[in-house]
């Protein structure tokens, strides 16, 4: 579950490609995000499979502040803490301590790249995808598709929703897979703990 939280995530928060025919609202929305440099919510994971009888469930609590990183809190099935610090990972245990993760290909570049999103960067030198955004700055929907063959062989497309924050991410694989995260009770961050600074403070 974990390899595949933050692998989906480093696909959704590559730079952003070409939105078709809706630039002027890519760039309302991005613009908006960049205005909460930190933040905190509340999620609800749900993936669902062909191969599953059952929906799997997490719930948990994200922090994200802008320039230092993300905590991402696992509460439910089980606890969890993984911090995303520049170019690391690390698990984070009771006592605040980090323990470096590897062999999770490009997670290294999950906070980087959702600092840019954000942080309401958009760069055209990776075009990785197709965007189309619909809806108003108040209430918009942007759908990534794929450009690169390969990518599309696995992934078949990435929706985002929001308003004045990023309230939804939905995953949609070729195998019939989907993964639904959905943020509540965002917030302004305020002041971190010295667990969370700490924690954050990872080069």
């Amino acid at each position: 579950m974990r390899r595949l939280i933050l692998v989906l995530l480093a696909c959704l928060l590559a730079p952003f490609a070409q939105a078709q025919g809706s630039a002027p609202l890519l760039h309302q929305v991005l613009d908006e995000l960049g205005q909460h440099p930190a933040v905190r919510a509340d999620f609800i994971q749900t993936r669902t499979a062909p191969a599953l009888d059952q929906p799997q469930v997490s719930t948990g609590h994200l922090l994200f502040v802008l320039g230092r990183g993300m905590l991402w809190q696992t509460v439910t099935p089980f606890a969890q803490t993984l911090a995303l610090t520049g170019t690391r990972t690390a698990r984070v245990d009771a006592d605040g301590r980090l323990h470096a993760m590897h062999g999770d290909r490009g997670v290294s570049q999950v906070s980087q790249m959702l600092q840019g999103m954000l942080g309401g960067k958009v760069d055209a030198a990776l075009r990785q995808f197709d965007v189309v955004a619909s809806g108003t700055s108040a209430d918009w929907v942007l759908r990534f598709t794929p450009k690169q063959a390969r990518v599309a062989r696995v992934l078949t497309s990435i929706t985002l929703i929001g308003d004045r924050y990023l309230q939804g991410i939905t995953i949609d694989m070729q195998d019939g897979t989907r993964t639904q995260i959905r943020f509540a009770s965002t917030r302004a961050a305020g002041a971190l703990s010295t667990l969370e600074s700490g924690a954050l403070s990872a080069p």
